[in-house]
């Protein structure tokens, strides 16, 4: 595939016009048409629509258009570095889990970010969108959640996307809830303790290979209470702290963000699943030194963390 055609297809769609394409490209506009077709049929497929209006993207076009957007800004960053010389640039990336004790593990390890030019990308999402990101090479690093159960199930999908994994931690969850709450108040709570609360939970489980509805039935057993879904751990902490019919099943918190937000983290001995953050990254990336820093803060964020 030629670059070059690469470059004007991304020109015609930030246009929408063959005429304004080819006048920023500096070239004929027969050429500049002729080089869209010959791309077209070199993949097969109609990246533009041709209308009286002017050239907009099909369904395969907008596709096609993200990807070499992609790897154009690619191509410009190596030009540039090797060409005009630019200087490193510290370059960190993981998509993660919303677990408060990594957050707290990457709050230390930007402290240690040295002087000079530095890029550091942190996504809190859910094991389907880090899976994805590891593998379209949008992020370097990802650290996964599932119940241990699912340890086949995984081990398998990760084998055969090629990716590499470690064990991050182990962890059965705990449950947090206002230190005000009357929850907070008992010596022991049993699930019947929970069943006219209100819980916060994340909306988005999954497991390869199984269907979504099974799986939230799996991790949601009350299916008869009250619910409250988020995606996001900052407005998770401001219910709970606000919200004194509220709880929530988490790993371990920092003990910064309990006195924040006013909550008590409890172990309940009914509730003993366990779970495993799994770091993952492609077989051919090998880790850094930056990278195996940030681990390091993973480690000690956990003995910060878990009791």
């Amino acid at each position: 595939m030629n670059i070059l055609h690469m470059k004007y297809a991304v020109e015609v769609a930030k246009t929408g016009s063959i005429n304004k394409a080819a006048e920023a490209l500096l070239i004929a506009q027969p050429n500049l048409s002729r080089s869209i077709r010959e791309l077209e049929s070199e993949l097969k497929i109609t990246i533009f629509k041709r209308t009286s209006k002017g050239m907009s993207l099909t369904s395969e076009g907008e596709e096609f258009i993200e990807s070499a957007s992609r790897i154009l800004s690619q191509v410009n960053y190596i030009e540039k570095k090797y060409h005009d010389g630019l200087p490193n640039k510290q370059r960190f990336s993981i998509s993660v889990p919303r677990a408060s004790y990594i957050a707290d593990a990457f709050i230390s390890f930007s402290s240690k970010m040295s002087l000079g030019p530095a890029e550091f990308v942190y996504k809190e999402t859910n094991s389907l969108r880090t899976l994805r990101n590891i593998i379209n090479g949008d992020y370097r690093l990802g650290i996964i959640r599932f119940a241990r159960d699912y340890d086949t199930y995984y081990q398998d999908y990760l084998n055969e996307k090629k990716l590499a994994y470690d064990v991050v931690s182990e962890f059965h969850y705990v449950l947090i809830t206002s230190k005000e709450s009357s929850l907070a108040q008992l010596e022991t709570i049993q699930p019947d303790d929970l069943k006219s609360r209100i819980e916060i939970a994340h909306a988005d489980p999954f497991v390869p290979y199984l269907p979504i509805s099974e799986i939230r039935k799996d991790e949601l057993q009350n299916e008869d209470g009250r619910r409250i879904f988020v995606f996001e751990r900052s407005s998770q902490f401001e219910l709970l702290s606000n919200n004194l019919d509220t709880y929530m099943w988490v790993s371990p918190l920092p003990q910064s963000i309990i006195e924040r937000f006013g909550l008590v983290q409890i172990n309940c001995p009914f509730n003993q699943r366990m779970y495993r953050d799994l770091l993952i990254y492609k077989n051919s990336y090998k880790l850094s030194e930056i990278d195996k820093t940030f681990l390091k803060e993973i480690e000690l964020s956990k003995k910060r963390c878990f009791i």
